[in-house]
């Protein structure tokens, strides 16, 4: 069946000489592999609309199997992206995430546009740490395994002060914080971005500030529980760590 959609780019692999298979986050049908043939031609049109990160609009035969692009043209080509490696690390290691969080043909619009948001983001700005971050929870969400951070996990205690456990999943009040000695103690302000991060969309935020020292910390919470739970290595993360060493 011939579907027309519009998609992201998020993974490509050769395949024979002149194609490609593409897989694809669309609108409609959520994450689809297909072959472009001729895509590694430089003079095909399909060349420039199976390049990373863009988002496209595509004619698709859609099979169970592997579909085939019949058709595509650049929509945004958030080229900012691939032209700063340090851009094009972010962006990889979020497609990346996307890829081995989502399932075949599972369409979700909610996520698609988050991941549309969050490269457009990282295209237009110099620091790209909050988006990231408040993507993945939303990813962690999509995966089943996001992290209760609106009350205590344990009880349903809604005031403040919260500590984060890894263990049980999320925020303990401060009665239950007994159940896990290894909780990190969160200030306030923290707890609440936590809850900002998963729930909101990224076009709601603007203009977003965050101290340095609580980037770190709540970037360490969020790595610590998906090295817990995510289930997945991921190659681009290692390269993002690699670079912030260098930094």
């Amino acid at each position: 069946m011939l579907e027309k959609m519009e998609g992201i780019v998020i993974k490509t692999r050769d395949y024979g000489e002149s194609n490609k298979i593409v897989t694809l986050f669309t609108n409609k049908l959520g994450k689809v592999s297909a072959i472009a043939r001729g895509a590694k031609k430089p003079k095909s049109r399909m060349a420039a609309v199976t390049q990373p990160f863009i988002l496209g609009e595509f004619f698709v035969y859609v099979n169970s199997g592997l579909s085939t692009i019949q058709q595509g043209d650049v929509k945004d080509s958030i080229r900012a992206v691939r032209e700063d490696i340090e851009k094009t690390a972010y962006a990889a290691y979020i497609v990346e995430l996307t890829d081995k969080l989502t399932d075949s043909q599972s369409p979700d619009m909610y996520i698609f546009d988050q991941l549309y948001q969050t490269l457009k983001w990282i295209a237009d700005h110099t620091d790209s740490e909050i988006p990231i971050m408040m993507y993945e929870l939303k990813l962690f969400r999509k995966g089943g395994f996001a992290p209760g951070v609106d009350r205590c996990i344990n009880c349903g205690e809604k005031n403040f002060p919260f500590a984060f456990s890894i263990q049980e999943g999320g925020l303990l009040c401060t009665r239950c914080r007994h159940l896990d000695e290894q909780a990190i103690g969160l200030p306030d302000n923290v707890a609440k971005l936590l809850n900002i991060f998963l729930n909101v969309e990224l076009e709601r935020v603007g203009t977003i500030s965050v101290k340095q020292e609580n980037v770190r910390l709540l970037r360490q919470i969020i790595d610590a529980y998906y090295e817990q739970y995510g289930g997945f290595f991921l190659k681009s993360k290692r390269f993002l760590k690699q670079m912030a060493k260098l930094k």
